[in-house]
This record gives structure tokens, C-alpha cells and sequence, in this order.
């Protein structure tokens, strides 16, 4: 009996090793759970190109959107471990979508296999362009004089656009300010550079057109420090909320059970993809930074935290279920 289980073990070990070097014999299909034209569907497009060159076979991209990127998270969390499926996701899949989608019947670590980071980027605090305040300090202390009168945008409750804003709100001192949701980023920005709103954290591809048009105005990055992408904004820290480092990331996921060789071999190729100066400058002019995990330990245990985080922190913000 030990002899023949034995035996199955090491057969399937060499079945397991046969397959991650063949891997991948066909294509590969990338779950995107944004439309096409936004920014995590660039990130997948401009990293997926290049990695799909390194292995042999295209990674296509398959934009999923709906229901919070639950719809894209719960195809690839039932599909074969088996390399084919992978998903664009982030910290959300651990435990902020259970909260915020009835939909949602699965969880990061339990579901999903983690590969690796693929790219991370500041979110920019934008206000409208006749907003009195010039830096994040007036900003602060305007809302502190008014509370509950300074209102903001985001793109939904419990998203990061809403998590920002009261994470920079907490450690400010707890600022009181009006939140106004809207269904989506570009509504939300647009609100900022109509006057409607005052202010708004959000994502490089979405503010700085207006900001580049006049219609709004950056104060500050949502990191602790400046970013190399935005020099001439001022980081978190030197604004005077040193408490406060916000980013937002993306990385590579697969279904759980992903043979671990086949996911090395997917870390191996995305950190190469990673490491080109052309795949690095395309994601730079998107407002992003290539950002490889060191080892797949390190992203998993990195993933977990941060999903943890964002959990907490979407149970401070109220949002209910949808």
C-alpha cells in the first residue's frame, strides 16, 4: 500500500514537471475586470504583450467588467488550475468584495493562486480649479474650520477612490467631509472639474487630461514621498499628513491549485517583461511604475496584508452590499 501511494506521488510530481516545461502550448487568456481604454486595461496590455513574446504564446486579454471586477474575479477563481485563465486583480479579492457584492463567493487567499506584482501608482488629489486652498495644508485646515462642508467625488462606496479619501481624512485628524459617489471614475473627475465637488483622490490615466486642460488642479500624490513619475507634486509627508501613504496596484493571479513550477515560470517571465526599458516607459506615460515582486512568497504574503488592510478599511467606510 505505501509502495503504490508512494509511487502515485512521484508520477504525479514528473506529470506536474512535464507540464510546467511544456507550459504554455496554446494561449493564454488574461481576465481583465475593466472595459477597454482605462488604465488597468493598459497596464494588462503593455505587460501581457511582453510576456506573451517571453513564453511563446499571446496572452489575450478578456475584458470582463461589471459588478465591481467581481464578474472578471469569480470566472477566473472557477476555472482549471491550469495556467490558461490568470486574472488582473488586486487587493480587493481578499475580502473587500465579500463585503461590498453579494455576488462575490470567493476569497484571495482560498481561491486564487498569487504570481506576482505587476505594476503600483500613486493616485493624485485633485481640486477644482477655483478651490481657495493651494496645498494639501489649506485643504486640511479648511476642513477642519467647516466640517462636513468640503465635499468630495469617488467612483463608488468602498472603492479605492472612496478608501483613499478617508484614509487621508483619518490621518489628518479625522477630517468631516461629504462624500458624493458616483457610478464610475470619469463621472466622478468630471464633477471635480465642473465645480460641483471640491475634491477627489484619482488614478493618473483619469485627472490628468483635465488637469493638463486647466479644468482642475493636482495638490499632492497620495504617497508618503514624491513620485519619480510626478516630480513636481509633493508627497504626504512634506504636505503635512506624514501618516497617510495611499497606492494603488495590480498584480497576477491564477485560479488556486496552479501547479507551483507553472507559477514560477509565470513570476520568471513577468519579472523579465518587468525589467525592459520599453515595457517600463509605456507604463510610466499610463502613470504607473513596473513593480515585480521579489519571489512568489513575498507577493503572497505582501497581497494578503494589503488585502487584509483594504478589508478594515472598507469596513470603516459603511458601504453596503449591492
Amino acid at each position: 500500500m505505501f509502495k503504490r501511494f508512494a509511487l502515485s506521488l512521484l508520477l504525479a510530481g514528473l506529470a506536474g514537471g512535464a507540464m510546467a516545461q511544456s507550459y504554455p502550448t496554446r494561449p493564454v487568456t488574461l481576465v481583465v475586470g475593466f472595459p477597454p481604454g482605462g488604465g488597468a486595461d493598459a497596464v494588462a496590455r503593455i505587460v501581457a504583450d511582453k510576456v506573451g513574446k517571453i513564453l511563446g504564446q499571446p496572452l489575450l486579454v478578456d475584458n470582463r467588467p461589471g459588478a465591481g471586477t467581481t464578474l472578471a474575479s469569480e470566472h477566473v477563481a472557477r476555472a482549471a488550475p491550469d495556467g490558461y485563465t490568470l486574472l488582473l486583480g488586486s487587493a480587493n479579492i481578499y475580502g473587500s468584495d465579500q463585503l461590498l457584492y453579494k455576488s462575490a463567493r470567493y476569497e484571495g487567499a482560498r481561491n486564487f493562486t498569487g504570481i506576482t506584482r505587476w505594476s503600483s501608482a500613486p493616485m493624485l488629489l485633485a481640486v477644482r480649479k477655483d478651490f481657495p486652498g493651494q496645498s494639501v495644508g489649506d485643504l486640511v485646515a479648511l476642513a477642519r474650520s467647516q466640517p462636513d462642508k468640503l465635499s468630495y467625488s469617488s467612483s463608488g462606496a468602498g472603492v479605492i477612490t472612496h478608501l483613499a479619501t478617508l484614509s487621508f481624512a483619518g490621518a489628518s485628524g479625522g477630517l468631516r467631509m461629504l462624500h458624493v459617489p458616483f457610478k464610475g471614475g470619469a463621472p466622478s473627475i468630471q464633477a471635480v472639474a465642473a465645480g460641483d465637488v471640491d475634491l477627489t483622490f484619482g488614478t493618473p490615466p483619469s485627472v490628468l487630461p483635465l488637469a493638463q486642460a486647466g479644468k482642475l488642479r493636482m495638490l499632492a500624490v497620495s504617497t508618503a514621498e514624491r513620485s519619480p513619475l510626478f516630480p513636481d507634486l509633493p508627497g504626504m509627508k512634506e504636505s503635512g499628513v506624514p501618516g497617510f501613504d495611499y497606492t494603488f496596484w495590480f498584480g497576477l493571479f491564477a485560479p488556486a491549485g496552479l501547479p507551483e513550477d507553472v507559477a514560477k515560470k509565470l513570476f520568471d517571465a513577468s519579472t523579465k517583461a518587468l525589467e525592459d526599458p520599453d515595457v517600463k516607459a509605456r507604463l510610466a506615460k499610463q502613470g504607473n511604475l513596473a513593480a515585480p515582486s521579489a519571489s512568489l512568497e513575498e507577493f503572497r504574503a505582501w497581497a494578503l496584508k494589503e488585502g487584509q488592510e483594504s478589508k478594515a478599511l472598507t469596513q470603516r467606510s459603511g458601504a453596503g452590499l449591492q
